[in-house]
């Protein structure tokens, strides 16, 4: 961890009111660094105030290292126009030093909100809330083959010589700090499904009630326990699941002693000044090492009623909540597959151009959660799943992602993801359900998708 006397002050500072400080950001471009290693090497000093993400479509990666600010909201009406209007607030005084246009550079947000703030509240979930968002101390951004480093300060404004100090100093310690990381070795001794006997009778219940009511569809999630010889190191998870994800989004948040991983497939919604870009992700099988085996699975999902059907209202949801904050939108009539390594997915790319007040709080609040991760209509699904479903999702299934101080910005479903606590790993899966779901078909579904997780923490290969 850096140790300068302008650092010294800081720490002094931290708890101080920070409602009269000014923000100072500061940006330089500097060598080629690779953002896992990076992580890896200096997470130890910063643990619990960390966060990692790597998008698979233009390749960017953001690492977080400390916390100069924490937006936290629990106020489950207003949690996204509150947390967008804090953030509105501290950059309105903010002197920010940032020659570059690449997105991700400069002040910038990272987090994410829980699934439900209504659902049943679990201690495992308590550091993060129902919203919890980091302005971190130091980030490194790698886009398009270029690396940036950003160093968030909060400071009175007369002091910016001595932010501009710091900063400087503190970006060449840890460009040319030596690497290093501690090699942890962590055996898998235990593992436990939480409850199949009980979860298959409520997906039976659920699947009732669709048949009875006017509910069309309804996820239902599960989760699993894992348990270490020793605590698993999320660096190590991290580099497994960018090995075997490649196509996914990558990322990890920490709090306390607890950190959030994952590799979703399933993108929310990104913004890139007036370009907005949303995906349907709904409907899925597994894969077969056999080409025409898998092949034919792939047409088998793309020819199935049932999950045509539970794709279509999610792509119809996508369209309405994007409309009103659109100029103009592209929705293809028809899905394309979208293959990972365990699953195949029927996938619709939704684009638009978005109106000159649209922020991608506002769309995060309109599309979360889409019919693939909660049902329709939305309020019944969300009654069912509180009542059936019986744990806290958490930040499972809900939006994780960035946004920085030009209104750019990325949010993810979080899926395919894990909740690390010392030795203790929780992982989540869940299933879509209509009128003609099977309880062990779904289990088996579930099953399939508890796969990439649980490769990872194990440590082997897909």
């Amino acid at each position: 961890m850096i140790n300068l006397t302008f650092r010294d002050k800081q720490l002094l500072k931290q708890e101080e009111d920070k409602s009269n400080k000014v923000l100072f950001s500061i940006t330089r471009k500097i060598k080629n660094m690779d953002p896992i290693f990076f992580y890896k090497s200096n997470r130890p000093d910063y643990k619990g105030e960390s966060f990692f993400w790597k998008s698979p479509d233009d390749g960017m990666v953001l690492v977080g290292l400390g916390i100069t600010r924490s937006f936290v909201n629990n106020s489950a009406e207003e949690r996204f126009g509150q947390l967008e209007k804090e953030w509105m607030k501290q950059l309105g005084s903010a002197i920010i030093d940032n020659p570059f246009e690449s997105p991700g550079t400069g002040p910038l947000l990272f987090g994410g909100f829980s699934f439900d703030p209504y659902s049943m509240k679990e201690e495992l979930w308590q550091p993060f809330g129902d919203a919890l968002f980091y302005l971190p101390e130091f980030m490194l951004t790698r886009l398009n083959g270029d690396c940036f480093m950003t160093v968030n300060l909060l400071d009175d404004k007369e002091n910016k010589d001595g932010a501009l100090l710091y900063a400087e100093r503190g970006i060449d310690e840890l460009v040319n700090q030596p690497f290093s990381e501690k090699q942890t070795l962590s055996t898998l001794m235990y593992k436990e499904e939480n409850s199949v006997a009980e979860w298959l009778t409520s997906v039976g219940d659920v699947v009732n009630l669709i048949k009875e009511t006017t509910v069309k569809k309804v996820v239902l999630s599960r989760k699993m326990r894992l348990v270490f010889s020793n605590p698993p190191a999320s660096g190590d998870v991290l580099t497994r699941l960018n090995m075997q994800q490649p196509n996914s989004f990558i990322f990890s948040i920490e709090s306390g002693d607890c950190c959030f991983v994952g590799a979703s497939p399933e993108r929310l919604v990104k913004k890139s000044g007036e370009v907005i870009f949303s995906t349907s992700l709904a409907g899925s099988i597994g894969r077969n090492k056999d080409p025409e085996e898998d092949r034919k699975l792939g047409q088998t999902l793309m020819n199935d009623e049932k999950n045509l059907h539970e794709h279509a209202l999610v792509v119809e949801m996508i369209k309405k909540a994007l409309e009103p904050h659109c100029e103009n939108m592209d929705v293809p009539k028809e899905p394309v597959l979208l293959k990972t390594p365990y699953i195949q997915h029927l996938y619709t790319p939704v684009r638009g151009k978005a109106k000159t007040s649209t922020s991608i709080f506002q769309l995060v609040e309109k599309l979360h959660p889409t019919p693939a991760l909660g049902g329709v209509p939305t309020s019944k699904a969300l009654e069912i799943i509180r009542e059936k479903e019986m744990m806290d999702r958490g930040f499972y299934a809900a939006p994780i992602g960035w946004t920085d101080f030009r209104g750019n910005g990325e949010f993810i479903v979080a899926i395919r993801s894990g909740l690390m606590k010392q030795d203790e790993v929780f992982l989540y899966a869940g299933c879509g359900l209509v009128a003609d779901s099977e309880p062990e078909d779904e289990l088996k579904e579930t099953g399939i998708k508890f796969q990439p997780m649980l490769q990872a923490m194990e440590g082997t290969d897909a």
